[in-house]
């Protein structure tokens, strides 16, 4: 009957959850191997940043056990270290695929609003002109003062009122253009 109780115990013990040590700034983290994971970075009570040395992770106070050492983790560095690698390049082809689909859409907008006769404003929201012609690679636009002013494509974007913008404000371009004795 003793061994009975006993054996009711060890399970109760094992079915309740290890009381999360209180992570202080500096403790180190140790894997279930009982190897050095990282230390804390910060913990505001509801998550602890580890640093393994290699990467920074805000985890659950949760999530954290406790053994003899200090703070534990059900994990070793190298797996966690693992996860985290996948999880930022997982970040990363995001970040890439967002950036890929910004620059089609800028791309397309400008191969829309780039017509003759699509008025073009600098970055500073002054008037240039209108687009007089398209030659290849560079925009002729024709001023109100009949000035012409060639800008290669790629220094111009669609703006949303469906125009185009320069990326150069209005000085830097007469500037640009008295330099070259336009």
């Amino acid at each position: 009957m003793k061994f009975a109780k006993l054996a009711i115990l060890a399970s109760a013990i094992a079915a309740t959850p290890i009381a999360a040590h209180a992570q202080s700034v500096g403790d180190t983290v140790y894997g279930n191997d009982g190897n050095p994971i990282g230390t804390i970075d910060s913990n505001d009570g509801t998550n602890a940043v580890i640093n393994t040395g290699k990467y920074t992770a805000s985890l659950p106070v949760s999530a954290f056990g406790t053994s003899e050492k200090g703070p534990t983790l059900n994990l070793t560095k190298t797996a966690v270290e693992a996860q985290l690698a996948a999880a930022q390049a997982q970040q990363e082809a995001a970040i890439a695929e967002a950036k890929a689909k910004a620059e089609a859409e800028a791309a397309a907008a400008l191969q829309a609003a780039l017509v003759v006769g699509a008025p073009v404003i600098t970055a500073d929201s002054q008037a240039l002109g209108m687009v007089d012609e398209i030659a290849g690679e560079n925009v002729v636009i024709k001023g109100e003062d009949e000035m012409l002013v060639t800008l290669p494509v790629n220094l111009l974007i669609a703006n949303p009122d469906g125009g185009l913008m320069a990326l150069a404000n209005h000085a830097d371009i007469l500037a640009a253009l008295q330099a070259v004795g336009g």
